[in-house]
């Protein structure tokens, strides 16, 4: 809720809507109470057994300890991109040693990776949620970086193969229970800021995997670029152990939950979450975003090298600055923009992200069109800065409509449909694509390839827009069912 001034609210459940009462303090015989109605979830979301209302609950400043918090767990989630990334961005010369295709990369970046990523996210939610979420991070970000230190071991495809898949299984256990760390740390207020910042993540893990994994690349070798940064997360692993988890419904106005209480079952969860509209519809245009988001960025650095001639040196110093200044400045603005906007109205969870892939269509097919690489890197600047709007808005909307208890495994449902999408298909897609074409037009298979993304702009802008229509009509319906103000 709001920011804590000099008042006490009230607070009670009316026909489907909190109303709020703010009694100021102060001359409070000369002063009205001032009411406002926001829309409660669905019944199906509320715990009957929650605890009472906590005086001032979701309303404190966040202090140091909630930064230090925050700062933590953005640095586990950019070793984690980091990890996810390496092979993109090294992807030139490891099919140069390895022979693989383009097909080939798609699918170990894409479906292969995903498979684990997506699908065991669901098991390591529902122990997230019933245990020690700092603890199943710490696990998942030493198996993860393990793995990652193996694929600078491997000495043919299926050795590869094997080894990604494992980093997928560890990464499905880093980003679900640091969305619901942070959402038991910062009050509902904060969590659009909150989560912007900690979405930081792929941006500044990508362009370190950039400036880092390219860099060692070139002065080295591809394989020793794994190994270091494999190294790095085993010491992060260890470090993680210092942050405590917080109580779960700790900032919400409710109160914290009690603790020990029994949570709804994994069926129960996965049933409210594919039966409500506004979570499927998150979900959903979150992927259709992904799918050009991971599409392009599998094959971002191949398509740089071969197409526009670009080396790996430069790569480490142009595309890493596209990179974390487009990301960075993408995922502070949707987290301050989502702040400002969406406790006026809902649709803005949908409508910032909409708005955001429509200005970024023209700029994307220009860096494809762009004949040298300087001219398509100012080009790229554009849409890597838009095309990842949709992210923090749809985690809070995500968080702000589920009970505390439900915040890990919704985390992971959510993750599962849009990086099934996103990530599974969005690479898997381009290089299938990019070897289909190539007979025909051998020296620009990839920028081809990547048109052929450009219809999914418009597929998640639809989405995305369908989903503003459905935040407008039910906050319509609540505001009906509330009752006049006195």
């Amino acid at each position: 809720m709001g920011d804590q001034s000099k008042e006490t609210r009230h607070v009670a459940s009316h026909g489907g809507c909190r109303v709020e009462m703010a009694a100021m303090t102060g001359d409070v015989g000369n002063r009205r109470p001032a009411m406002s109605v926001a829309p409660l979830p669905p019944a199906a979301d509320l715990d009957p057994q929650a605890a009472p209302p906590a005086a001032g609950a979701g309303q404190r400043h966040p202090g140091a300890r909630e930064w230090a918090i925050l700062l933590a767990l953005l640095a586990i989630y950019i070793l984690n991109f980091l990890d996810r990334s390496l092979l993109a961005i090294l992807a030139k010369p490891i099919q140069d040693e390895l022979h693989i295709s383009d097909s080939q990369l798609g699918l170990i970046g894409g479906l292969y990776f995903a498979a684990f990523y997506c699908f065991i996210a669901i098991p390591v939610g529902w122990i997230a949620d019933r245990f020690n979420r700092v603890r199943v991070l710490s696990v998942a970000c030493a198996i993860w970086s393990v793995a990652t230190t193996c694929c600078g071991f491997a000495t043919n495809y299926p050795q590869l193969v094997a080894a990604r898949m494992l980093v997928g299984f560890g990464e499905a256990g880093g980003v679900p229970p640091s969305y619901a760390i942070i959402a038991d740390t910062f009050p509902p207020r904060r969590r659009g800021l909150a989560l912007g910042i900690y979405n930081l993540g792929p941006g500044v893990g990508a362009a370190i995997g950039v400036a880092f994994g390219a860099s060692i690349a070139a002065a080295f070798d591809w394989r020793h670029a794994f190994i270091g940064i494999g190294a790095a997360g085993l010491l992060a692993a260890v470090l993680v152990f210092l942050i405590r988890d917080p109580a779960r419904g700790a900032t919400d106005p409710s109160g914290p939950m009690v603790a020990g209480e029994a949570g709804p079952g994994f069926f129960a969860t996965a049933t409210m979450f594919f039966s409500r509209p506004v979570l499927l519809l998150a979900s959903g245009a979150s992927g259709a975003a992904n799918f050009i988001t991971y599409g392009l960025g599998n094959f971002a650095t191949l398509f740089l090298m071969r197409e526009k001639g670009m080396t790996l040196r430069e790569v480490a110093i142009w595309y890493a600055l596209v990179v974390v200044v487009g990301m960075s400045i993408s995922m502070i603005l949707s987290g301050r923009l989502t702040d400002r906007y969406a406790h006026r109205s809902r649709q803005a969870y949908a409508i910032v992200p909409a708005v955001a892939l429509t200005l970024a269509i023209p700029f994307y097919l220009g860096f494809l069109w762009a004949p040298q690489w300087p001219l398509a890197l100012a080009l790229l600047l554009v849409p890597m800065t838009l095309n990842f709007f949709y992210l923090s808005p749809s985690v809070a909307l995500v968080q702000e409509v589920v009970r505390p208890d439900q915040r890990v495994m919704a985390g992971a449902l959510f993750l599962l449909v849009m990086n099934f999408v996103g990530l599974g298909l969005g690479p898997t897609f381009v290089g299938a694509m990019s070897d289909h074409v190539r007979a025909a037009h051998p020296a620009h298979s990839l920028q081809i390839a990547l048109y052929a993304l450009s219809p999914f702009y418009v597929v998640a802008i639809l989405l995305f827009l369908w989903l503003a229509r459905i935040l407008r009509r039910s906050s319509a319906e609540a505001l009906r069912s509330a009752p006049p103000a006195s």
